[in-house]
């Protein structure tokens, strides 16, 4: 029998992707704001200027950030048109304030699930524009279905635009020859265990032997001395990579908003190149689900915030 905190996961995993369950929250003036009190501690509000506001606290402070506008699996052509610009007018203004860090976004969010070519397109715009400000961009991976569409796309983009960089998921079984495909091409790779419900025959459990894999992948990007993103919250995982001294110059730590503050800002205190992933947007339901189903103690948090909202919110935790 699965343990709660499993069943918990899968569950809000379930209702992460419940279109039904969605719309009926957004359209609620009850439900609405009270599950946005409890967004708040994971993402940075629902526009722009929310997410450049606190992402230039955070970098005023010593971290680097990454930014994303949150959404995915955009199926109309118009919807993803508007998502492209919405990041051009992202990468514009980051340039503008010389904030020469990281934009994150998924590739259906920006045409993947209409058209792969659509998708790869958009990313070579959104490329050259980000090229032109010294800006990074961070492809994220997303379920196992469409992880052979979204490497056609990085490989193709990362040969004309080097600043154009890929996530791993170490969880997958296929992430092995991934790998060493992948750092014979030049954007910085970010390493994630592995969000996304999948079964047995495609991906790992959560597990030591997860863990043991997710070390064994960090060591083999920072022996080619490859740009690697080790986005973990794992404490222990952690320390054990200080103690092989994995965590050099050409990599960094980057943990969610929201998660794990106290932890990045002891790792930050310590020297160690730090990385705040950001988002801002409507469409945040996805995301909190996640957030939750990720780490269910989360749920305890978000419930009290729907009823007494920190007095310090934002950035002041970090």
């Amino acid at each position: 029998m699965k343990k709660p905190e499993a069943q918990v996961s899968e569950a809000l995993k379930s209702i992460a992707r419940n279109q039904h369950i969605k719309s009926y929250i957004q359209q609620s003036n009850e439900l609405y704001p009270l599950l946005l009190k409890a967004a708040k501690r994971f993402i940075t509000g629902e526009s722009r200027i929310d997410g450049i506001k606190i992402a230039n606290e955070l970098i005023s402070k010593g971290y680097f950030i990454s930014l994303e506008y949150i959404w995915e699996n955009t199926t109309d052509l118009k919807e993803c048109i508007k998502a492209k610009d919405q990041f051009l007018g992202l990468i514009e203004k980051m340039g503008s304030l010389s904030m020469n860090q990281t934009v994150s976004l998924d590739l259906s969010h920006i045409g993947l699930s209409v058209n792969p070519g659509t998708a790869s397109s958009h990313l070579l715009e959104l490329a050259q524009k980000a090229y032109q400000h010294g800006i990074t961009l961070m492809i994220s991976m997303e379920e196992s279905a469409k992880t052979d569409d979204i490497l056609d796309v990085y490989k193709k983009t990362s040969k004309h635009y080097p600043n154009v960089g890929i996530t791993i998921q170490a969880n997958l079984h296929r992430s092995s020859h991934d790998i060493q495909e992948l750092i014979h091409y030049p954007g910085k790779i970010r390493m994630v265990k592995g969000a996304y419900q999948e079964s047995s025959d495609i991906a790992m459990s959560r597990s030591k032997e997860l863990n043991n894999r997710y070390l064994d992948f960090i060591e083999q990007l920072i022996e080619v001395n490859h740009p690697t993103s080790i986005a973990t919250h794992d404490e222990i995982l952690i320390q054990e990579m200080r103690q092989r001294q994995y965590l050099t110059h050409n990599a960094e730590i980057e943990m969610l908003y929201g998660i794990r503050p106290d932890l990045l800002k002891d790792l930050r205190g310590k020297g160690y190149n730090c990385k705040v992933y950001l988002t801002y947007g409507q469409e945040w339901f996805l995301y909190l689900c996640h957030r939750i189903a990720e780490y269910p103690e989360n749920l305890y948090i978000a419930v009290a915030n729907m009823i007494d909202p920190p007095l310090l919110e934002g950035s002041s935790s970090y």
